[in-house]
């Protein structure tokens, strides 16, 4: 069973603890770089991204966060996915660099647009539609050469992987669909 840890600063990291669990992982809080060097895999979680990142820069995390994705698998959903990327815009913002994409953020527009859509993802992904829950949710407008879609919607990219790395513009923990965390387990060790 491996150990993930959940960036537990801001956003629903509770929630992705239990679709951790749900999917056959030994879930954990982390909000420390010590607490990074115990865990095989992060998720960073939605929120809201300026503040994350402001939290993280005030722990002194962004460069153990970085350290950590060199060798290890990070997910980043919604507001992860965003300081995952490697540009961000709308407005502009720093983030991890770790994950070649370019990300719009709250492009779908205010808290009054989200929605929960289905999609049909690609391979790896086991086949048959996935719900995917959209808030405040950014647009992937760019997706480097190393990195590739596994599921769209509207034509977007919505759910990209890129060597360990997995994001999503949506929120897979408010499911009960455990198939993108399982992919996510799948690249620990790997």
């Amino acid at each position: 069973m491996p150990k993930v840890g959940v960036l537990a600063l801001q956003g629903d990291f509770e929630a992705h603890r239990r679709a951790l669990e749900r999917a056959g992982a030994e879930a954990v809080e982390v909000r420390t770089a010590e607490e990074l060097n115990g865990v095989e895999g992060l998720v960073i979680p939605g929120g809201e991204s300026s503040t994350m990142l402001k939290l993280i820069e005030e722990m002194n995390l962004l460069e153990p966060l970085r350290e950590f994705g060199r060798e290890r698998p990070i997910f980043g959903t919604c507001a992860g996915a965003i300081l995952l990327a490697r540009e961000v815009t709308n407005p502009p913002q720093p983030a991890l660099g770790l994950v070649d994409i370019a990300v719009q953020r709250n492009a779908y527009g205010r808290q009054l647009d989200s929605r929960i859509v289905r999609l049909t993802p690609e391979a790896p992904l086991p086949p048959g539609d996935l719900e995917a829950v959209f808030i405040r949710a950014p647009i992937i407008r760019r997706v480097g050469e190393g990195a590739s879609v596994l599921a769209r919607y509207n034509g977007d990219p919505v759910l990209v992987e890129h060597g360990r790395h997995l994001v999503s513009t949506f929120h897979p923990e408010l499911t009960g669909d455990p198939r993108v965390h399982q992919l996510f387990l799948d690249k620990i060790g790997k």
